[in-house]
């Protein structure tokens, strides 16, 4: 295939680029706060809310990301006497669902992040007169999320592949545009086409990633 068509087919495969790269935006700014208040909630001394949070992470990591899609998109609306008022965009009912299954694994992150602190930092900060405030934020967190990095960094890959899900919900991404110009044109250019967006969106994540651990490490 020609260079003028690549050049014809690249226009509209980076329209569809920018809403991966918004989907998975929004999924990042909104699952890691999340993640991390299901962190608090499993290691909280209330019972039902540990035993909840606990729950939520084994339901939303043990079933797979499309299927939880699905029934967002399709599931929700059919339910009995209130599916008519949670039908959603297709795009923000794809948002919603990589929020909550995205929290679900970085809670497990964080959770392992904090388990990885040795008991004795609690007990310094005590000698030192801090209290459980001044422990958690300038102690405990800095520790936790320096930890935490490298498999966060490892899921906000993954993120940005599993975006190749909106495909499945028909909203109009990066592959979906893939697919109809393979569709169209009788030829697989468009997917190594596609493949080499994704590539360049996960070097770029990559590179930032190890940016901050870099920052992490002369800190």
């Amino acid at each position: 295939m020609s260079f003028d068509y690549i050049t014809s087919i690249l226009g509209p495969m980076l329209e569809g680029a920018q809403m991966t790269v918004l989907l998975f935006i929004i999924a990042i700014i909104a699952s890691i706060p999340l993640g991390f208040l299901l962190t608090l909630a499993v290691k909280s001394d209330i019972k039902p809310l540990s035993l909840l949070a606990e729950g939520y992470i084994y339901v939303m990591r043990g079933t797979p990301l499309l299927l939880q899609l699905l029934f967002i998109c399709f599931g929700l609306p059919m339910i009995p006497g209130i599916g008519e008022y949670l039908v959603l965009d297709r795009f923000v009912a794809a948002c919603l669902g990589f929020v909550l299954n995205y929290a679900a694994y970085f809670a497990e992150i964080f959770r392992g992040g904090l388990l990885a602190i040795d008991k004795g930092q609690y007990e310094a900060s005590k000698v030192l007169g801090l209290n459980k405030w001044q422990t958690t934020t300038r102690i405990i967190l800095p520790q936790m999320f320096r930890v935490a990095l490298p498999a966060v960094a490892n899921e906000s890959v993954t993120l940005v592949k599993d975006t190749a899900l909106l495909y499945a919900v028909a909203v109009p991404e990066l592959l979906h545009f893939a697919q109809t110009a393979v569709n169209r044109d009788f030829t697989i250019v468009p997917f190594f086409v596609a493949g080499l967006i994704y590539l360049m969106m996960t070097l770029v994540l990559t590179l930032f990633f190890k940016g901050i651990e870099r920052k992490f490490k002369f800190e």
